[in-house]
């Protein structure tokens, strides 16, 4: 059985949209990078999620994803800000889109939702593409969740708060989706 999900560098993120950037669909297929890695969605919740839960009523992106519980995983809705690069896709994904208030934000080539299992494969494929070993959908929310823990200290903000993001109903999964740091460990007990 294949371990958890890898989680990537910012370097390897910047390459992974670059490389998509070539690719059909530029727009839809950075919009799923970013909703993977700066709003940590599950497969699932890129699949499901309609632009109703994205725009506000002046149709401009909302400061907050609002994830509906029949999208989440164990019906765990929740609010994700919007970080400033998301919610730039999202504004250029909708234009792209002329403008939709409802449907899906993430098409198929056929114009509804795409499914579950096809973001699963489609992530899947890009990262065969780039051979990043041990990566798959779930990289970009391992990746965030990760990140998001490392960088409390700065926002002030506590695990919870990570787990809430993350639509865990128990911290100890969120904490298993934490990946250790060996250079953090060593500057910590440098200072004990």
């Amino acid at each position: 059985m294949p371990g958890p999900a890898r989680v990537l560098e910012p370097g390897d993120v910047r390459q992974l949209l670059q490389h998509v950037s070539k690719h059909r669909y530029p727009a839809r297929n950075r919009t799923m990078i970013l909703l993977s890695f700066k709003a940590g969605l599950r497969a699932c919740e890129i699949a499901g999620l309609d632009w109703q839960m994205v725009l506000k009523p002046d149709r401009q992106v909302a400061d907050y994803l609002s994830i509906g519980r029949h999208i989440a995983k164990m019906g765990s809705a929740r609010r994700i800000p919007v970080h400033p690069e998301l919610a730039a896709a999202l504004g250029t994904l909708n234009g792209e889109q002329t403008k939709p208030q409802t449907g899906p934000v993430v098409r198929s080539e056929r114009g509804g939702h795409m499914t579950a299992r096809s973001v699963v494969n489609w992530f899947r494929e890009i990262y065969a593409d780039l051979e990043y070993i041990g990566c798959s959908s779930h990289s970009g929310r391992r990746t965030f969740i990760t990140r998001s823990a490392r960088l409390l200290s700065q926002s002030g903000g506590s695990l919870r708060d990570v787990q809430e993001l993350a639509g865990h109903r128990s911290l100890t999964t969120t904490e298993r989706y934490i990946q250790g740091d060996r250079e953090a460990q060593r500057k910590l007990v440098s200072l004990v």
